[in-house]
């Protein structure tokens, strides 16, 4: 049972060092970079849900899960992360935070606008105040 704690607590260590080291090389675990993985976990989930529940997703044929369709997505959501960790490198290269922020605005603009769709997707209005917010973000990362 001991070492059933001891391999357990060691992946948990593990799955702790990767972390950090990913939020280290993203510039760290800020606000910003918290509400894009937030967002990125909002929209693919909203996906599942339409594509399962209300068959109704855009992505493939028929309107239900389809399990490349998923992939895909998990797909652009690590290749938006890798995007950001470039813009973490170029901000790093010129002494600036700006590049990094602005293209994350940019893409919880993105996944905003992807989680409305969604959403609309399954018949359930969106309020007015979210809506001008996502649209403040729009200007914002422009």
């Amino acid at each position: 049972m001991e070492n059933l704690i001891n391999i357990k607590n060691s992946i948990f260590a593990g799955i702790g060092v990767i972390g950090t080291a990913i939020a280290t090389l993203l510039g760290g675990w800020d606000t910003a970079l918290q509400t894009l993985i937030i967002f990125m976990a909002i929209d693919y989930l909203t996906g599942l849900v339409v594509a399962a529940v209300f068959k109704n997703s855009k992505k493939s044929k028929n309107g239900t899960i389809n399990s490349f369709a998923g992939w895909i997505g998990l797909l652009k959501k690590g290749i938006t992360l890798t995007i950001v960790l470039m813009a973490t490198q170029l901000d790093l290269l010129v002494g600036t935070e700006i590049v990094r922020n602005a293209v994350i605005i940019g893409f919880i603009t993105n996944e905003s606008i992807s989680i409305i769709e969604n959403v609309g997707y399954m018949g359930i209005d969106i309020p007015d105040p979210l809506i001008k917010v996502i649209n403040n973000l729009t200007k914002k990362g422009e």
